[in-house]
């Protein structure tokens, strides 16, 4: 297996992203998931685990938003690298 610096810039750009978006996409799971036990739990009455669970769900929303930051900042990248060649 090739070691990951020597790859060009492009290939290296899109292993980040593709991690990131596989990322994402798991986050994003796990928070339908921890929504949809909250609201169950919620509507059997057991209001304690609301708070907890819309503070984690928040969470996180921030993670996903700063990968998506990620990714949407090494797409500019590697395009205005990419325009200048």
């Amino acid at each position: 297996m090739r070691d990951p610096a020597e790859l060009p810039p492009q290939n290296r750009s899109l292993t980040a992203i593709v991690g990131a978006m596989s990322l994402i996409a798991v986050l994003l799971i796990v928070q339908v998931w921890l929504l949809s036990a909250t609201l169950e739990s919620f509507l059997k009455g057991n209001t304690r685990t609301a708070i907890p669970g819309v503070i984690f769900s928040g969470l996180i929303f921030i993670l996903c938003l700063g990968l998506y930051l990620f990714v949407d900042r090494v797409d500019s990248d590697v395009r205005s690298v990419a325009n200048k060649g």
